[in-house]
């Protein structure tokens, strides 16, 4: 299942643009085709980055990340033209910087979290699964 649609793409492009930016054939109609691609290849990087703490791909979408995949599909259609316009650029950056945060532990994509709230990072843990241990500081202390 795609985390968004052609509807989405359509709702933040015009479909003069998105013809301009899909259609190879000079057909002067939206490649349904190139879309799903693009599509597909953001949700591949979007699953790439949120792997790493949750279980993709999502059956429920989180709304951010329907949101992550329009901005990051839209760019990889600029990408098959000339590149993308700066403010493009900009969200496409922005997405990715939040995704790598995901991966971190420092972003959440709010109720879908594996325990409700981002993991901490960089942080060590200790645990003793035998209370009879072997070394202890009364033991070593001749040493």
């Amino acid at each position: 299942m795609a985390y968004c649609t052609l509807a989405d793409l359509q709702d933040q492009i015009s479909e003069d643009e998105l013809i301009e930016l899909t259609d190879d054939d000079n057909a002067g109609v939206v490649d349904a085709g190139v879309v799903t691609a693009a599509i597909a290849k953001a949700d591949a990087l979007i699953d790439g980055y949120c792997g790493k703490r949750y279980s993709v791909p999502f059956t429920t979408v989180p709304d951010i990340v329907e949101a992550l995949s329009v901005d990051i599909a839209i760019y990889n259609l600029f990408g098959r033209r000339e590149g993308a316009p700066e403010d493009r650029r900009n969200r496409y950056k922005d997405a990715v910087d939040f995704l790598r945060g995901v991966a971190r532990g420092d972003n959440s994509l709010g109720e879908n979290d594996p325990d409700g709230s981002p993991t901490e990072t960089n942080q060590p843990e200790m645990a003793s699964s035998n209370p009879d241990r072997v070394f202890t500081r009364d033991k070593l202390s001749g040493f």
